[in-house]
């Protein structure tokens, strides 16, 4: 009898003991925070670092600690801690930097919770002010500028730019608590935590500054602009820009705003790349039209007296235009000239009184048939027929009105072809006088 009384009395000690501590389970406890940092002030951008002793009156045991951050009355930021054990417990909160947020205070709310999902709360005031950075890096693609400071919030780097500089802009850490921030391009407008690139764009170019501000985000430049030696070219329409300039023999020649330059086709009469790769001007001095071709993505090139298209002169000089078929630039192929005289093709003036035009047989000259003149004009008026020009080549000839081709055209001599993929020259001299020009047919 002893026995069983024993194990009864064990029994029934271990299930009171197990109904205590579920009573004790369920109880609400009375969770306890001691904050142990002072929090003075903070910047936006930081990540500020907190401890907090956490403990429960009632021993029940602890969950989580949160803690919120609110601007006015919206949750920007939150962190959560998990509560094991009593004791102290180091966190850090994230202070969002956005753009327009004035300096004012922000509310910190410290939430601890038991198992029992009891909680407390304390809340502070965190006076919060935007940083005043020394100065901000503009990181381009292959190059890092510095924006200096040029007054509370503003940023700018003044140097030597190309037209287009995609980049983002970063901060230096700020105080004790700072991060290093990035500004992007984020549907067409600028955006802190981005790192994708902000077009800026100028118009040409050379000296200019880009600027930011990192309060309201503004900056600049967004120029889209085309611009060749920093002249902005005039809007003809959506596939033809273009630009009168005064351009000099082995000048070179800056060409702005084009994204894909490299896949635009550059007359050799009037361009050539030095060693270095910049652009050079190859016709004689003198002012001329450029006009950028989007649709066939070449610069035609026309010479001018004042503001108008050159014209022969009695004297040689001006311009000699070349009108006909069997001949287009940058190709035959996609831009044939014909007898379309919106399209002559103005021959580089490339000495006093000599004209030259380049082509390249298969492309932008047909190898086997060609029908072309030389015209005063871009239109109809002047021509040279074949009382005015003469030739000695023994590859082309000039037409008389009875020999194939009409007084003055130009035509492949019998049982001759141009060579595919060469290079030919043609050269009307006038040093003689209009009514007698020479032309010369060299194949490079």
């Amino acid at each position: 009898m002893r026995k069983p009384l024993i194990t009864f009395l064990i029994l029934f000690g271990a299930v009171t003991m197990n109904a205590c501590k579920k009573e004790e389970q369920k109880a609400p406890g009375n969770p306890v925070i001691n904050i142990k940092t002072e929090f003075s002030s903070a910047y936006f951008g930081d990540s500020l670092q907190f401890t907090v002793g956490v403990s429960d009156e009632a021993r029940i045991p602890l969950s989580t600690l949160k803690a919120h951050l609110y601007y006015s009355d919206e949750l920007v930021s939150e962190t959560v801690i998990r509560t094991k054990t009593e004791g102290d417990y180091t966190g850090k909160i994230y202070i969002p930097y956005y753009a327009h947020v004035p300096n004012g205070t922000a509310t910190l709310k410290l939430v601890l919770q038991n198992i029992n999902f009891t909680t407390r709360e304390e809340t502070l005031e965190l006076p919060v002010e935007r940083p005043d950075y020394p100065y901000l890096t503009l990181i381009a693609e292959d190059t890092e500028y510095r924006m200096e400071r040029t007054g509370l919030y503003t940023y700018a780097a003044a140097t030597t730019f190309p037209a287009k500089v995609n980049g983002y802009i970063k901060t230096p850490a700020y105080g004790d608590n700072g991060n290093e921030l990035t500004f992007g391009w984020e549907e067409h407008t600028i955006k802190e935590g981005s790192i994708n690139n902000i077009p800026f764009s100028n118009a040409f170019s050379g000296d200019y500054t880009i600027m930011f501000n990192t309060l309201n985000y503004e900056a600049s430049p967004f120029i889209i602009a085309y611009a060749i030696n920093q002249t902005v070219m005039d809007r003809v329409d959506d596939n033809m820009y273009r630009v009168d300039l005064a351009l000099n023999r082995e000048e070179q020649v800056v060409i702005d705003g084009f994204d894909d330059l490299d896949a635009w086709w550059f007359d050799p009469d009037f361009f050539t790349r030095d060693a270095s790769g910049n652009l050079l001007f190859q016709a004689k001095s003198g002012n001329y039209r450029i006009s950028a071709d989007f649709n066939h993505e070449y610069f035609i090139v026309e010479a001018l007296t004042g503001t108008s298209l050159s014209t022969l002169q009695a004297d040689g000089s001006g311009a000699v235009w070349v009108i006909g078929e069997g001949i287009g630039k940058p190709s035959i192929a996609t831009n044939a000239v014909g007898w379309t005289t919106e399209k002559a093709l103005c021959m580089a003036p490339v000495a006093d009184k000599i004209y030259q035009i380049t082509v390249v047989a298969g492309t932008t000259v047909s190898t086997n048939n060609i029908n072309f003149k030389f015209f005063h004009q871009k239109g109809w008026g002047g021509e040279f027929t074949n009382a005015a020009l003469s030739t000695t080549s023994d590859l082309i000839f000039v037409g008389d009105g009875s020999n194939g081709r009409d007084p003055g055209n130009l035509g492949i001599t019998e049982g001759q072809t141009l060579e595919t993929g060469a290079t030919y020259v043609f050269t009307l001299d006038l040093t003689g006088g209009n009514d007698n020009g020479v032309l010369t047919v060299e194949k490079k």
